[in-house]
């Protein structure tokens, strides 16, 4: 089983940046992907970015140039660094932890972009 705590949501004005963690624990192997999704309301899920354990990136088209995804492999923490937040960014983001065909959530984090 593996555990994940979230930390950094808020409610941010449109221009404006905020930073997501996201920290792993439990029965974590060497081969893994942490990622963020995100959830509007009367929407799906959808990816926001994730990382592999080879350092391998991926980001939604929507967040390219303003979003940045990074790990911590040490601390087996994942970061969001989300710049030039805009309103449809608003949704609650989710931790996810992919490895051995196992995928774990975390418990959701709530952004707002507004003025």
């Amino acid at each position: 089983q593996v555990q994940l705590v979230e930390s950094g949501g808020g409610l941010v004005q449109p221009g404006g940046s905020l930073r997501l963690s996201c920290a792993a624990s439990g029965s974590i192997y060497s081969m893994n992907i942490m990622g963020w999704y995100r959830q509007a309301p009367g929407k799906e899920r959808e990816l926001v970015a994730h990382i592999t354990s080879g350092g391998a990136l991926n980001y939604a088209d929507s967040v390219k140039g303003r979003f940045t995804a990074s790990r911590d492999y040490a601390k087996n923490t994942v970061y969001l660094q989300m710049n030039s937040l805009k309103p449809e960014d608003t949704a609650v983001y989710y931790c996810n932890f992919l490895q051995r065909g196992a995928n774990y959530w975390g418990q959701g984090t709530q952004v707002t972009v507004s003025s």
